[in-house]
């Protein structure tokens, strides 16, 4: 998911009011978006530069907010897009009219496309933002939202490139050619030298953020290149603009222009530019239209930014979201999310929502995205579980839920490790022996930490709880899961098993806590404590394995089998796993209880 950092003060001063930070976070979940770090600018730079906490260093203590929002929201890529939405979500806007300025087509200006750039890069599409005002901190957005675009849609500029110019410094009409390198020269951006195209890759190749983008058009006999009338170069595609139309704090008037091999996608791209910046025009949300006419002589406006519609009933949204909603509720949510609505019935009695799909939201591509808007809107939280009627779970894995259930409530909190673990994490840390008959070894590892398949939970257990050292005590944790172990009677030469871990990590971490714990899972799957012997039921008998302490653990037998071990951790595999704390532990096959 991308992640996109503000400021908080500037983002709380945007939507109109402040929120605690679990405020905010819930605000994020509920939206469907996610809080995933609070930062400074001073603790970036520390953390990019590999700094120590008393190293001087410039930047400020704003406080930063890292927000992961979903790969197909272009729309929140920015500040100004993920302000807007969260305002109309909490009801505090409603959903802007984004228009295309009333001007003749005599009146717009033009860009002509030449047939050479079907060779490379057969695309264009323009726009204008007229009277636009920035401040820093706009500026900043606008060029960040551009990165991230290329980053995300555009492939990293093979599939489009964004290219933005100060309109007062060039004159139109425009023209997108194709020409050898050697008949292209021009003065780059933040450049001071004029260079000709070829001798420009060559200069590039050095530059750590443009050198890996010349790969796209290096190799072409011709490169892409924008003219405005006077031949000026305004960019050469996919690689970098020209100084000459460089936009700046001062700039009014902002020519955008995407160069692209697909072409839906250079049209989201535009459209994601220019409805997120025409906030800040003289005239809010207009975007002034360019006409594109191609050498075979046609021609179309852009951009698009009329809405299109959908047809969603209310009972395919019920069912997908998997909800019982009346109509005016749907509606409602749906402008939470920026999609107008019209009720309509059908002959058949069935009520029919025309949905009215903005610019902003071109992730919307079925009726099953409306639904899913309806199912955030409402509150995931909200909808009740269900099993589909189609889907039989199996014995195993239900029971193994009931069992997180029921340890779950004795207070343990559940963890998931790898199921890749080191050798020495399965063997010698734990004081085992390899017998070369249990565990599956990895034959050719791309790393040591994940050399063999568990045979045992114990190991990522005991990790979790090192990393957790300095957690208040007691620590109480437990996993569900499989291990593997060699099994010649399988066709794969090995067999899965569940099983149940639990370890309680503290400063009296007795034999009798995690005996306790072993009783109370006997209790709620209906197993009776029996006599030594008895195999109606289950008893403990003493046990020598040498990962726990002797004389402090004990087998877990059940009709006759040893299913699993409790007691004591030896204190060297404690300090194997740098655990400073005694803990008790126990491990069971929980499939021979099913």
């Amino acid at each position: 998911m991308p992640t996109v950092s503000v400021g908080r003060d500037l983002l709380f001063q945007a939507l109109g009011r402040t929120y605690t930070q679990d405020e905010f976070d819930e605000l994020c979940f509920e939206f469907g978006i996610e809080l995933d770090d609070v930062t400074t600018e001073k603790a970036i730079i520390r953390k990019e530069k590999h700094l120590k906490e008393e190293d001087e260093i410039g930047g400020d203590e704003e406080i930063i907010y890292k927000i992961d929002v979903p790969a197909n929201r272009y729309d929140l890529l920015c500040l100004e897009g993920l302000v807007q939405s969260l305002r109309i979500f909490c009801g505090v806007d409603s959903v802007p009219n984004y228009k295309l300025a009333g001007i003749s087509k005599e009146s717009m200006l033009k860009m002509h496309v030449k047939p050479e750039t079907s060779l490379i890069r057969p695309y264009v599409v323009c726009a204008v933002l007229r009277g636009i005002t920035f401040d820093e901190a706009r500026y900043n957005s606008f060029i960040d939202l551009q990165d991230k675009l290329h980053q995300n849609i555009c492939r990293r500029r093979t599939l489009v490139a964004i290219g933005t110019h100060d309109l007062d410094t060039v004159d139109g009409p425009f023209t997108y050619e194709a020409l050898p390198p050697s008949e292209i020269e021009f003065k780059p951006l933040k450049q001071v030298e004029t260079f000709r195209a070829d001798k420009l890759m060559e200069f590039y190749k050095s530059d750590l953020k443009l050198k890996k983008y010349l790969h796209i058009i290096e190799d072409s006999p011709v490169f892409p290149v924008i003219y405005d009338r006077n031949r000026t170069v305004l960019s050469l595609p996919p690689i970098i603009n020209g100084a000459h139309s460089a936009i700046s704090l001062k700039t009014k008037n902002v020519f955008i222009e995407c160069t692209a091999t697909d072409l839906t996608k250079a049209k989201i791209v535009l459209n994601t530019m220019v409805t997120m910046f025409s906030v800040y025009c003289e005239r809010k949300f207009e975007v002034e239209p360019v006409e594109v006419t191609y050498s075979d002589g046609k021609s179309y406006i852009c951009p698009e930014l009329s809405p299109y519609d959908m047809k969603v009933s209310l009972s395919y949204i019920n069912r997908i979201a998997g909800v019982s909603l009346e109509a005016n509720k749907v509606a409602g949510l749906l402008n939470k999310m920026q999609l107008h609505v019209e009720q309509s019935v059908t002959e058949d009695n069935e009520c029919t929502f025309i949905v009215s799909v903005p610019p902003t939201r071109s992730d919307v591509l079925h009726a099953c995205d409306v639904a899913e808007d309806v199912a955030i809107a409402y509150g995931f939280n909200k909808i009740p579980k269900q099993i589909l009627a189609s889907l039989k779970p199996f014995p195993l894995n239900q029971f193994s839920d009931l069992i997180r259930t029921e340890i779950a409530l004795c207070g343990y909190t559940e963890v998931l490790t790898w199921i890749l673990c080191s050798y020495k994490e399965n063997f010698p840390m734990l004081n085992r022996k390899d017998d070369k008959s249990t565990a599956v070894i990895i034959g050719n590892p791309r790393s040591a930490d994940f050399e063999v398949v568990r045979s045992s939970l114990m190991a990522g257990i005991l990790k979790t709880a090192a990393h957790n050292k300095d957690h208040p005590k007691p620590i109480k944790i437990f996993e569900v899961g499989d291990v593997t172990v060699l099994d010649e009677l399988k066709d794969v030469g090995a067999s899965n098993h569940r099983q149940l871990a639990a370890l309680y990590c503290g400063a009296t971490s007795g034999f009798e806590l995690i005996h306790g714990l072993v009783d109370r899972i006997m209790e709620v799957t209906g197993t009776p404590f029996v006599l030594a012997g008895d195999n109606t039921g289950y008893y403990i008998e003493r046990s020598d394995e040498p990962e726990f302490l002797s004389g402090r653990q004990a087998n877990i037998i059940y009709k006759g089998k040893r299913i699993g071990t409790f007691g004591i951790v030896h204190p060297q595999v404690l300090e194997n796993f740098d655990i400073p704390d005694p803990c008790s532990f126990v491990e069971l096959n929980i499939e021979s209880l099913l």
